[in-house]
């Protein structure tokens, strides 16, 4: 009998929840990501597992308290919800502890498999205070402590190739010598005001292919010949395509 490669997948149907009609998001792409993998036998239903929520304490080893507690209370103040995006509701807030859940589940799982993925991680704009651009905690962030605290690694990269730089990422980890945050995004794109990583690539508007795959085929290989981590986490934004309208 031949065997299939498996891939554990983080996937719940909470993770595409209902916007205002027309709202800028396109929260359908959750529901239509697993959709498409099947349709095209890259996965199988079984490669799927449900996530649960992320421990508060979890939470709490990288967000601020009195934020935390705000957010799950709902008591955001206009200007903040204002920021995050969306309307902010009870299923809004449940949904961001499940996918933060689905990234720690999946790191347990890519230490036994050596790869693991989450259908709607990668919420990297998400500060230790506050939220933002559609992100209110930063789940790889969450999991790159609890993987610290539980002694299952001890030298992180957090490589970020969506075209927005990961600018809570890097403003959590600016002082942890135990995880190096690498950002390769759009110069002139979202944030304006960039944060530090320990390595950050701006690319011009309108760079093609050969010159963006030649540029991180140079600096990543080098990168971990150099920093030798035992565990990466890859943000995989898919915004980078010419095609995307936010890229």
């Amino acid at each position: 009998m031949e065997l299939t490669s498996f891939i554990p997948i983080a996937y719940d149907p909470i993770y595409r929840l209902p916007l205002p009609e027309n709202h800028r998001f396109p929260m359908e792409k959750y529901e239509l990501l697993p959709q498409q993998l099947l349709l095209e036998g890259t996965c199988e239903p079984s490669d799927f597992f449900t996530p649960i929520k992320v421990a508060i304490e979890n939470v709490l080893r990288i967000h601020n308290k009195e934020y935390v507690t705000r957010l799950i209370n709902l008591n955001l103040n206009t200007r903040e919800i204002r920021n995050i995006g969306f309307p902010l509701t009870k299923k809004l807030v449940e949904r961001e502890l499940i996918i933060a859940g689905g990234t720690i589940m999946g790191c347990e799982k890519a230490l036994k498999k050596g790869i693991a993925m989450n259908i709607a991680g990668g919420t990297h704009h998400a500060f230790q205070d506050r939220g933002e651009a559609f992100c209110l905690l930063n789940d790889q962030a969450i999991a790159a402590q609890y993987l610290l605290d539980q002694k299952k690694a001890s030298q992180i990269l957090i490589l970020d190739l969506d075209v927005h730089q990961g600018n809570g990422t890097a403003a959590i980890f600016k002082s942890n010598p135990k995880i190096f945050t690498l950002s390769v995004h759009g110069a002139k794109n979202y944030p304006f005001q960039k944060e530090k990583s320990d390595l950050d690539v701006a690319l011009e508007d309108d760079t093609g292919d050969k010159k963006y795959l030649d540029k991180i085929k140079k600096i990543i290989p080098a990168l971990i010949d150099n920093i030798k981590p035992d565990f990466i986490f890859y943000l995989s934004g898919v915004d980078v395509l010419g095609t995307d309208k936010t890229g």
